[in-house]
């Protein structure tokens, strides 16, 4: 009887081990991570389709795009919020991040962008010039002055010797895009890169006053990353060929 039921057992436990290495075997673990970037609203377009492509080329990585204007995210950044790479539309909010000390490496630029004025494709103001929305019956919204294409308009005004008098100022240059789509504004000063993406429903006037106001596009890895190599992976994208070349298709200027 004992050596029956040693048998039996030792089959049992057999059993048992095959069991587990076949389950063992049969299991591949995937490495799953997921790179956190913060990145100012204008970059949507192009981040979305190298998202895509970084994606494909790091398999088990998710990238999660926080969109925001740069100066929303930088007061995150710098009340303590985490991520792995900050995307700023101007020097001065990358500067909020760098004078708290967040940033793993030096700021680069990798792309620059210009204002455009937005308009409905109908034009019902009948908007031409930079000096036309000074037309107190032009419904003319804006980004609030902390804000990079805010910042950019305050630039061109102090140029140009020129007020505004929007009827809004928003915290995001998606902000000012939506309401021209919307019709609540007859105009809206944003990027010539927001114009190119809205494609068909708004139509884009270039003034030659938006070059006094250039804004540059700096990147930089942060010191909480946790995924720092992943993070300079996709710095490492944006200044790649196929990256510039994205840039270059949706209106950027040259990194410099």
């Amino acid at each position: 009887m004992r050596t029956r039921l040693s048998v039996a057992a030792t089959g049992a436990l057999i059993s048992l081990g095959l069991a587990v290495a076949g389950c063992s075997g049969s299991a591949t673990p995937t490495q799953t991570s997921t790179l956190t970037i913060y990145a100012a609203a204008s970059m949507q377009t192009t981040f979305d389709t190298l998202k895509t492509a970084f994606e494909a080329e790091h398999p088990g990585t998710t990238v999660m795009l926080n969109y925001a204007g740069s100066q929303a995210l930088a007061t995150q950044l710098v009340e303590g919020a985490t991520a792995d790479v900050f995307v700023s539309a101007n020097d001065t909010q990358m500067k909020v991040v760098t004078d708290a000390g967040l940033n793993a490496t030096d700021p680069r630029v990798f792309a620059t962008n210009q204002l455009q004025i937005a308009v409905p494709p109908s034009n019902p103001a009948a908007i031409s010039t930079f000096a036309d929305l000074t037309n107190p019956e032009v419904k003319l919204v804006v980004c609030a002055p902390a804000v990079p294409c805010g910042a950019a308009t305050v630039k061109v005004e102090k140029a140009t010797g020129v007020t505004l008098a929007p009827v809004s100022e928003e915290q995001a240059v998606t902000s000012v895009l939506s309401k021209v789509q919307a019709g609540e504004a007859d105009a809206g000063l944003v990027y010539k890169t927001d114009v190119i993406a809205a494609g068909d429903t708004v139509t884009g006037i270039e003034f030659p006053e938006s070059s006094e106001a250039i804004n540059r596009n700096p990147v930089v890895l942060l010191k909480s990353a946790p995924h720092g190599e992943l993070g300079q992976a996709w710095i490492d994208l944006l200044f790649s060929e196929q990256g510039q070349q994205v840039f270059a298709d949706a209106g950027f200027g040259a990194a410099q």
